[in-house]
């Protein structure tokens, strides 16, 4: 249900009306746009829209250092909007092109080495380090003055275990639900969007259909409506990023 609901957002048209919320001089609001920014650009399709007309308008939330932001946004907005940025440049080197061209490296940059807040820092070097990976884009950056010592964290932190073992991510900025929940752990992108295929989820989704004689449904069902496609199958390759719809 999480993936048809990430589709069907998008197919209502509610990807542009949650950007233009970030604009809001609420710290609140943006701090929830961002969250829901975040869980919906787990769709891959939402992710390349997202990246390429909503990264202005994260990034002019950021501060630049020290130096807040004229909402004067708190500590949990800003790391919710890095961690969106993050989930948006993952796996994704085009919306990590749209990061550069949004003038965000060198608000990032001070957020790493100044910001009084170390989950500020945590949040931003993750984007830097992201963004640095990508060889291609490397030239780029160093053109406009950067270098690898400007994508390194500033202070050695112990990442956050999870119970694998492995290191975890900022999630406190997320709804109130179940952390473990489907699309809110940091993972490869191709197995978020492989893991329907498995056995076990096969399952899972047997056991969400809905009761075939709860009558009320079809008060919520139209009929002249297209099928919204769930999940695209994974050697799908991308439509190009032309418009919101």
């Amino acid at each position: 249900w999480s993936n048809y609901i990430r589709a069907t957002v998008r197919k209502e048209k509610g990807l542009p009306i949650l950007v233009e919320l970030l604009r809001s001089d609420s710290d609140k609001v943006v701090r929830a746009v961002a969250i829901a920014l975040r869980n919906l650009s787990i769709d891959r399709r939402n992710k390349d829209l997202i990246g390429s007309y909503a990264m202005r308008d994260l990034v002019s939330n950021l501060p630049s250092g020290q130096q807040r932001p004229a909402k004067n946004l708190e500590e949990d907005t800003v790391v919710a909007i890095l961690n969106t940025i993050h989930e948006i440049v993952t796996d994704s080197s085009e919306n990590a092109r749209s990061l550069i061209q949004a003038q965000a490296i060198e608000k990032l940059v001070a957020i790493n080495r100044t910001s009084q807040s170390a989950r500020e820092t945590k949040a931003a070097s993750h984007v830097l380090q992201t963004v640095w990976s990508y060889k291609e884009l490397r030239n780029t950056l160093t053109k406009d003055g950067w270098n690898k010592s400007h994508f390194q964290p500033a202070v050695t932190a112990t990442p956050k275990a999870t119970k694998n073992g492995k290191p975890g991510y900022d999630d406190t900025t997320l709804p109130l639900m179940e952390k473990n929940q489907d699309g809110y752990s940091t993972i490869d992108q191709r197995d978020k969007d492989c893991k329907y295929k498995t056995d076990d989820s096969l399952a899972d989704l047997t056991e969400r259909e809905p009761l075939k004689n709860d009558t009320n449904r079809k008060h919520y069902i139209r009929s002249n409506r297209p099928a919204v496609s769930l999940v695209d199958a994974c050697d799908v390759k991308p439509q190009p990023v032309d418009s919101w719809v």
